[in-house]
């Protein structure tokens, strides 16, 4: 063995922390394995390495003979007296076989093992040191791209942030320094992987365990968290102690603790919604800002109606019924949001009574009744002031327009005028 390889245990031992032993054994059993298809199928081979002074020296074990019939196996008696002088017949004796010119061959040999064999030791150690930080955020440097997926430099190790781990509303470059959430550590066939993320829930949870210090203390408690990475999360706290406000220890002063972790998050919308048992409660904290008008629970289906305003609808389910969705995941109630059609039902019932009385009184169709109704000429007294045009264009702006002759409108208003006269008599 030469100087370099020498030199290359030394720096291996000092500045990788590798074993000097471990590297030798590796070395041994390659330079061993050389040997057997230098010297050829003898038994019991073996490799002697001086440690200090890199000398390499084969070794076989032979059965002390007459006659040799096996070279691998037998040595002559009169070969076998110059290694030892008292030598007997059937004697096992251990014989330097070193072949010629095997120094070159064992050098390079050596090489690669001790290669091979701190690649395969670096591997464990990345398993050893990051097996129990699955679960941490680490910080990294973006080093290339393989098809989709981001390896990043953690220092002396490499990550990988799989395809389906990235924010697909973030781009990354070469350089960018990124944090990330360490999802596992794998020891696969091809070695241990250090697997991370920033599209998962649990990186916002660490963030805000890192964030805020009523968190990481216990003294607030985070009961759950829905995300959809780059567009919006929903988290749920609460805490033990009454006198603690749990939404407004993670807002901070001025919003400053949920500021670095949106700023982090690169602006993705945090809402920080106040846990509940009482799942009404909890459902209607985890739709703010929406203002819900009825609720209603289906135990056996877990299922909740939500009812609200027309002008609530919209902002209740959100964008792509993002809100609806995240509320979901967050309680674990599957989420129905209808329309209040309440008001609207009560309207339609008024403007059918009120145009059955007018139907009655003047002899018209109900139709024509319904839509002088809703234009606003909803009694015999407006009918009879006004002007027979306003009676035609109230029916025009019908859906689909109801189409009238100005003189059946002068007919209608005659009927209500005589009518309305009626009415003054009988009071």
């Amino acid at each position: 063995m030469n100087s370099e390889i020498l030199a290359g245990l030394d720096f291996f031992e000092r500045d990788k922390g590798i074993k000097r032993e471990v590297l030798l054994e590796a070395i041994n059993n390659a330079v061993l394995a050389a040997a057997r298809k230098a010297v050829g199928p003898a038994r019991d081979l073996r490799v002697e390495i001086d440690a200090k002074s890199g000398d390499m020296k084969v070794y076989a074990k032979l059965t002390v003979v007459e006659k040799v019939e096996n070279k691998h196996d037998e040595i002559k008696y009169d070969l076998a007296r110059k290694f030892k002088g008292d030598v007997q017949l059937g004697e096992e004796l251990e014989v330097p076989v070193t072949p010629r010119d095997f120094g070159r061959i064992a050098a390079q040999t050596a090489k690669q093992a001790m290669m091979q064999r701190i690649r395969q030791a670096e591997k464990e150690m990345i398993y050893d040191e990051f097996k129990d930080r699955a679960g941490e955020i680490v910080s990294g440097t973006v080093r290339r791209f393989e098809r989709l997926d981001v390896v990043v430099d953690l220092g002396k190790f490499e990550a990988i942030m799989p395809n389906k781990e990235r924010v697909q509303t973030e781009d990354y470059n070469i350089g960018d320094r990124i944090r990330a959430y360490v999802v596992a550590v794998q020891n696969g066939a091809r070695g241990p992987e250090i697997i991370i993320s920033r599209s998962h829930p649990n990186f916002v949870r660490r963030l805000f365990e890192t964030e805020v210090s009523e968190i990481a203390d216990r003294t607030v408690e985070i009961k759950g968290i829905a995300r959809e990475a780059g567009h919006r999360t929903k988290i749920a706290v609460w805490s033990a102690n009454e006198k603690v406000d749990p939404v407004g220890a993670c807002v901070g002063m001025r919003g400053a603790r949920v500021k670095n972790i949106v700023r982090e998050l690169n602006n993705e919308k945090v809402d920080i919604i106040r846990w509940s048992a009482d799942v009404k409660e909890f459902v209607l904290e985890a739709l703010k800002p929406a203002k819900v008008k009825s609720l209603t629970l289906d135990e056996a289906k877990k299922t909740i109606l939500i009812k609200v305003d027309e002008d609530q609808l919209s902002l209740a389910i959100g964008k792509r019924g993002q809100n609806a969705r995240l509320t979901h995941r967050l309680t674990g109630w599957e989420i129905v949001i209808e329309q209040d059609k309440s008001a609207v039902d009560d309207f339609n019932e008024r403007v059918g009574k009120a145009a059955k009385t007018l139907a009655d009184a003047l002899h018209i169709e109900q139709a024509i009744a319904v839509q002088l109704v809703k234009g606003g000429l909803s009694t015999l007294d407006t009918l009879a002031e006004v002007e027979p045009q306003d009676i035609v264009d109230a029916c025009a702006r019908a859906n689909p327009p109801i189409d009238i002759p100005l003189d059946k409108a002068a007919e209608i208003q005659a009927e209500a005028k005589r009518a309305t006269g009626t009415l003054a008599s009988t009071q």
